[in-house]
């Protein structure tokens, strides 16, 4: 389903073509620009609304929604905790993966260096997101972003399997390290069964 990322490029693109197909030469040129940053700003934007859902959704599920727990995941974790997640410079998210634990951590780091489109995908949206952060801290109205708006598109739909890859695998990876059940071990021969009840004769 298109979100509002595809809307809001499609829109813009339209317009482009318009202006361009006017002679609005100069027109198009400043939309454009503004375009490029509002792309990036958007994409990712709509990933912090996305990856944050899914991480609230998954503690929910797994601690259940009215928990005193939840609400401090809420609270201290999530709600004006994003930007803290990752290193935007970096060209990883194991900070991100260790959040979760060790486990985890290992679990997403063994999936991505056997999986080269999802380490492309991490790529890809720790550059949107960097993009987010030069456009919010370094004048937006002068700053000049060097990506043209089909490349900074490609990247928003480069990074999409990095979010569905987190909604998938913490759930997968939470399964694999429950501990195995306590099986009772049967009392040996001539031994009391402790359960059993006493002889009232």
């Amino acid at each position: 389903m298109a979100s509002d990322v595809d809307r809001i490029h499609k829109e813009f693109t339209d317009l482009i073509e318009f202006l361009a197909s006017n002679g609005e030469i100069s027109l198009r040129s400043s939309a454009d620009d503004a375009f490029r940053k509002v792309l990036t700003i958007s994409a990712a934007s709509y990933f912090e609304h996305v990856l944050t859902g899914i991480v609230m959704e998954f503690v929910e599920e797994t601690v259940s929604a009215e928990t005193m727990i939840t609400a401090l995941v809420r609270n201290r974790v999530v709600s004006r905790q994003y930007h803290t997640w990752f290193t935007w410079d970096a060209k990883n998210a194991n900070g991100f993966f260790g959040m979760f634990g060790d486990g985890f951590k290992a679990h997403m780091t063994a999936l991505v260096k056997a999986t080269p489109d999802l380490d492309r995908a991490i790529k890809a949206f720790l550059e949107l997101g960097e993009g987010r952060n030069m456009l919010a801290h370094q004048n937006f109205a002068a700053f000049a972003m060097q990506k043209t708006s089909d490349e900074i598109f490609k990247l928003y739909q480069d990074a999409m399997p990095f979010i569905e890859s987190v909604r998938t695998e913490l759930r997968v990876c939470s399964q694999k390290l429950k501990p195995a059940a306590a099986v009772p071990v049967a009392a040996s021969a001539g031994e009391p069964d402790p359960s059993a009840s006493p002889d009232r004769t």
